[in-house]
């Protein structure tokens, strides 16, 4: 019995956690289930938020600065940052997300309709737009059809083959790049080297930039954002990399927020290799 259940399980494809799930089972993610033997998206078209940003809420600096973009998230997240900013959607499932459904092509002329408001496309953002990719993918089709520019904010924790699916589509990333070290990863669930192949591939492909948030006592040394910085340079001297303000969120709220001063030293130290450095929340 024990090696009929072994059989019935299925590998998910989609990142670095490669959850091999039984029939009913969901993955890390939250978002994605084994039903019928298939690894389903069920996040598909479930949106839990929607709003016209400011292309550098993204952040996004060097793309179409100025402009507006439809910002859209689902629910879901394949790491488990204990500082998470949206908490209460990346890391709940469909048993408890507040979402309203809408399809792909009611997406899509949401994103035309608001044009009139300064609207450039659509941004797929808020939780870990990449474990429900067949929602981004079918979506920033339409977008593009429409001459319009799709945006996907991601942890870059996905593997290759799935970006792939995605990259003919999207204009830009921003692409959290959480630290420089495995340890630092782990620790979130994560896997450093994913995300460096997931960064080289994107920035052959469309616009990046990149953030990493500064936490007190876990990826704040200068030596590690140097070591951050000139990795960046050895991709592209051009890709941005914002440098941003931790303050005490979610499971994190006895931390300290980060002086700004460390973070501005940090942003000098990522100087010495990039052209281009912001600071955030500071």
């Amino acid at each position: 019995m024990a090696e009929e259940k072994r059989e019935t399980r299925v590998i998910c494809p989609v990142c670095m956690h490669h959850c091999r799930l039984a029939q009913g089972q969901y993955g890390y993610c939250r978002a994605r289930k084994n039903i019928k033997g298939k690894i389903t998206s069920i996040n598909y078209g479930k949106i839990t938020g929607l709003m016209l940003d400011p292309i550098e809420k993204k952040p996004l600096r060097r793309f179409w600065p100025g402009s507006r973009i439809l910002s859209v998230g689902s629910f879901g997240c394949n790491l488990a940052c204990p500082f998470c900013q949206n908490y209460e959607i990346s890391m709940t499932g469909e048993p408890e997300a507040e979402y309203k459904e809408i399809s792909s092509e009611e997406l899509a002329g949401l994103a035309r309709e608001y044009k009139k408001y300064g609207n450039i496309g659509l941004a797929f953002t808020y939780n870990e737009p990449l474990v429900g990719y067949e929602f981004v993918r079918d979506t920033a089709k339409l977008v593009r059809a429409f001459g319009m520019k799709n945006v996907v904010v991601t942890n870059g924790s996905a593997e290759l083959e799935i970006l792939e699916e995605l990259l003919p589509y999207i204009d830009a990333m921003n692409i959290d790049l959480k630290g420089f070290t495995e340890a630092y990863y782990r620790k979130l669930g994560g896997d450093l080297e994913t995300v460096k192949r997931f960064i080289r591939r994107s920035a052959e492909v469309c616009h990046v930039e990149l953030t990493t948030l500064i936490v007190p006592g876990e990826n704040d040394s200068e030596k590690e954002m140097e070591e951050e910085a000139r990795w960046i340079a050895s991709v592209g001297p051009d890709i941005p990399l914002h440098v941003t303000r931790f303050f005490p969120r979610y499971k994190m709220e006895d931390r300290q927020a980060t002086e700004v001063e460390k973070v501005y030293r940090l942003k000098e130290c990522a100087e010495k290799y990039l052209k281009y450095v912001y600071t955030g929340n500071c």
